[in-house]
């Protein structure tokens, strides 16, 4: 873990909280502890000492949020976790913290079912603090033109133009399932198999073209890593399917400015196929003590506050969650309309599972898909591993 100076030291009995090692993540936190160290600032009075640390975002991704909880009072999240961290009874649950009106007016000013993504059971139990789902990415400079609509417009470009797909880590099944998701599919309904298996099939069949198109080793990165390639001298010209991220798309020195779009559909006029991912703050059960507790509430009152949300978020290249800062000319003027043209397909994305051992699942099924897809393993037999591990995998209880 590393360290983000600012805030105070929790040692001495501040708070401490955790976030993922990249600048979306960290610094619009680092910039607003610095704000409270130098005195009074339009975001609010300071709270009570709050110091951040990093992980990396594999680490967010796949660290089990109850062993994090054990060290740290706020956390970072992502909410397939969720499930394992509430059987474990590490988290607070917000409505111990919040009344029912606060929580529905965060509700109401939240982007797509970002906020609805950390409830379970009936229960709320992170709040939203940044919002992304997957979305096409071009390079304007190498890509003239409407960029494709649809799926079968996707293999036609890759055919004639430098095109990437995300498959590291998680990425690969992410990428199956919001392309079953476009297909009409609501992957992890069925008992016995994760989506109808004539629309795997036609997944894999499509990503199998894809992949003999693309280039191997950019495809095999995580989304920073494809956005990398393509924001450098002679990255790929389009994915169709990648995490947003806003920076990406304003003017930056020795970077290419990226264009994003909707996902593609898989026919026109159908829902277009997307993952929600995007970043929850939670609280930790170790935060107990009625002190404690005041100064959680505060300090998430202010970061989810708009202000911060659409001021200080956005000029410290954050990612908001506040619908208001998805939908604001300012901030859209500077990330190149990314927010506005994206919004669409955030508010359609799709809310993987919650339940313990998803997380497990999510990872091995990444591997079967894309070592299969490498291999040129038979879709059948790829599928059928996929379904053996849905299978050992999914809730008894019918619990999403």
């Amino acid at each position: 873990m590393s360290g983000l100076t600012g805030g105070g030291d929790a040692a001495a009995g501040g708070l401490l909280g955790l976030t993922w090692d990249h600048p979306r993540g960290y610094a619009p936190l680092l910039r607003l502890a610095r704000l409270d160290e130098a005195g009074t600032h339009r975001y609010g009075p300071a709270v009570g000492a709050l110091r951040w640390e990093r992980q990396s975002l594999e680490g967010f991704e796949a660290e089990p949020i109850a062993l994090l909880a054990q060290r740290y009072d706020l956390l970072v999240v992502d909410h397939p976790g969720l499930g394992a961290a509430v059987e474990s009874g590490c988290l607070v649950a917000m409505d111990e913290l919040f009344g029912a009106d606060e929580l529905a007016g965060w509700r109401a000013r939240t982007v797509g079912p970002s906020f609805d993504s950390y409830t379970l059971d009936g229960r709320t139990w992170a709040l939203p603090l940044d919002a992304a789902t997957q979305v096409a990415v071009a390079r304007p400079d190498l890509l003239a033109g409407e960029l494709p609509q649809t799926w079968e417009e996707v293999a036609g470009l890759a055919r004639s133009a430098p095109v990437a797909l995300c498959l590291g880590g998680p990425h690969a099944f992410l990428t199956f399932c919001a392309v079953a998701v476009s297909a009409g599919a609501e992957p992890g309904t069925r008992d016995e198999e994760f989506v109808p298996r004539t629309t795997g099939l036609a997944v894999l069949d499509l990503l199998a073209q894809l992949a003999a198109l693309t280039d191997p080793e950019v495809s095999r990165r995580n989304p920073i890593g494809v956005l990398s390639a393509m924001a450098g001298d002679g990255g790929p010209a389009y994915c169709p399917l990648v995490y947003g991220y806003a920076s990406y798309h304003r003017a930056r020195e020795g970077h290419r400015r990226l264009t994003a779009a909707g996902a593609p559909v898989w026919r026109p006029g159908r829902r277009p196929g997307s993952v929600l991912g995007g970043t929850g703050l939670a609280v930790s059960a170790r935060v107990a003590g009625p002190g404690e507790r005041d100064a959680v509430r505060a300090h998430l009152r202010r970061l989810l506050s708009e202000p911060v949300q659409t001021e200080l978020f956005p000029a410290e290249d954050g990612q908001p969650a506040a619908l208001a800062a998805w939908t604001d000319d300012g901030v859209n003027a500077r990330f190149g309309g990314f927010y506005r043209d994206t919004l669409p397909t955030l508010k359609a994305a799709w809310i993987r599972p919650r339940f313990p051992g998803f997380i497990g699942f999510q990872a091995g099924a990444s591997a079967v898909v894309r070592d299969g897809l490498a291999a040129g393993t038979p879709h059948p037999a790829l599928l059928d591993r996929l379904d053996a591990l849905w299978r050992a995998a999914r809730p008894v209880t019918g619990r999403r």
